[in-house]
């Protein structure tokens, strides 16, 4: 498994069979500044990166590409606009990536052809845009941090959006951030209040959200994966970050937790 680290500008491996992270791609490796989210593109064989510049040194706030198994530096991708933020990543099934920007509220988009990001579709909806996940071939999720609202992208020929559907939700979404495909129509979300959750789809026009709950009780939860089957949560402890009497102490070690998939 690969992890982003924000605090440290850098990027891990947890490697099969261990339970502890190495350092794989160090801090300012290719321009490499705050990292939020990673993606592995097997079929291509390279890792997307979210780097984001938040001081006055550094690289600008750019998705940037590595090779999957060296780590090596290959490209950058400025962010267009300003301010900006580059928050997560997916990619289609014809290698198309679509970034999420939640200061533009946009969702970019880089055709395996381009030599620079395009707006796939900016929305006021779009306010706080964070965690990115494909239904299906056509449909790209999004969720906000901000205003916890999930989002339904209906994608086009051209791989742009033809405009953003509100969908209905069974509660209330606690600072929702990372999502991960794990099937057809079928999602794994973080709230960074503890929670992960399989999200599925019902209704007319599919529109309202069913949420169930894996795992709760951890601390500031920014991010799911899943591999071979396995659903995981990281806690990123962003609360350390954010909450002014807790910036001074020590956050303690990082975890991530694996939850077995029940059976139906």
């Amino acid at each position: 498994m690969i992890v982003g680290s924000l605090g440290h500008g850098n990027v891990l491996r947890i490697a099969p069979g261990k339970t502890t992270a190495e350092e794989w791609i160090k801090p300012g490796t290719g321009g490499l500044n705050s990292v939020l989210g990673v993606f592995a593109d097997e079929r291509s064989k390279l890792l997307w990166v979210c780097s984001n510049k938040f001081e006055d040194t550094g690289g600008a706030t750019a998705v940037k590409t590595f090779d999957l198994k060296s780590g090596a530096a290959k490209n950058t991708y400025p962010l267009p606009g300003d301010p900006v933020l580059c928050n997560d990543i997916a990619i289609d099934a014809d290698g198309t990536a679509y970034i999420s920007d939640p200061r533009q509220g946009s969702v970019l988009m880089l055709k395996t052809s381009q030599k620079a990001l395009e707006i796939a579709i900016k929305d006021p909806l779009l306010a706080g845009a964070d965690g990115l996940a494909f239904g299906d071939k056509t449909t790209l999720y999004v969720n906000s941090v901000t205003t916890g609202k999930l989002l339904r992208l209906d994608l086009g020929p051209d791989g742009k959006a033809k405009g953003v559907v509100e969908l209905k939700l069974p509660r209330p979404l606690e600072r929702p951030d990372g999502m991960r495909t794990i099937g057809k129509q079928r999602l794994l979300l973080a709230e960074n209040s503890g929670r992960m959750s399989i999200v599925t789809f019902e209704g007319p026009e599919m529109r309202n959200v069913v949420l169930r709950t894996l795992k709760e009780g951890l601390e500031a939860t920014p991010a799911v994966t899943a591999t071979k089957g396995m659903p995981w949560i990281v806690e990123g402890k962003l609360n350390y970050r954010n909450d002014a009497n807790l910036k001074d102490k020590d956050p303690g070690t990082f975890k991530m937790y694996g939850v077995p998939l029940q059976k139906h």
